[in-house]
């Protein structure tokens, strides 16, 4: 598993862990994001993690007959401020923690990245939920300080590289927005 480099975030040294979201929101620091990209009036930062991973794309047909590259779903681990692992990011897309807490979100939002070369900054909104942990009062998920994850040039997807499937390199940071505060 790769380690986070060691880089300056919005939030250091306050990021958040869920037993201690409730004392150190207000001290936290994040980025100006598009009114778009905002979590509803009175929700609270319950959560932000560093992610590392890879964004998936295939190279298949659209339906108007070109070829493209169709995104298939993220593959990330997520880091607390510490750097330890405290979950994983997948396809859904999902965010699970080491808790057993998982949310699927859908996405609501979406604003190009401020870095050239990164996917975009997204506002995703929770639609379906289970186990019990550090995930429970989320409502909304915010991706942001994207770097790299975009899909290879469109000329490199052609029909003699049908089903070809890469994984290109991306991080990120994730911040999970509830109405309620931690328990």
């Amino acid at each position: 598993m790769r380690r986070p480099p060691d880089r300056p975030r919005t939030c250091w040294p306050a990021c958040l862990t869920p037993a201690n979201a409730t004392a150190n929101a207000i001290a936290v620091k994040v980025p100006d994001v598009p009114p778009a990209l905002r979590p509803a009036d009175g929700s609270r930062l319950v959560l932000q993690v560093h992610a590392i991973g890879v964004q998936i794309y295939e190279c298949a047909q659209a339906a108007n007959g070109a070829w493209e590259w169709q995104f298939r779903g993220p593959e990330a681990t997520l880091f607390d401020a510490r750097n330890a692992k405290v979950g994983d990011h997948g396809a859904g897309p999902f965010w699970r923690l080491e808790d057993g807490s998982r949310i699927v979100g859908q996405a609501k939002a979406s604003s190009p990245s401020p870095t050239a070369g990164a996917i975009p900054w997204l506002l995703l909104t929770v639609k379906s939920r289970s186990g019990t942990g550090g995930l429970d009062p989320v409502d909304a998920v915010q991706r942001i300080n994207t770097v790299g994850g975009v899909a290879p040039p469109a000329q490199e997807c052609v029909a003699a590289a049908t089903g070809r499937t890469v994984r290109i390199d991306y991080t990120a940071d994730y911040l999970f927005w509830g109405s309620t505060p931690s328990r």
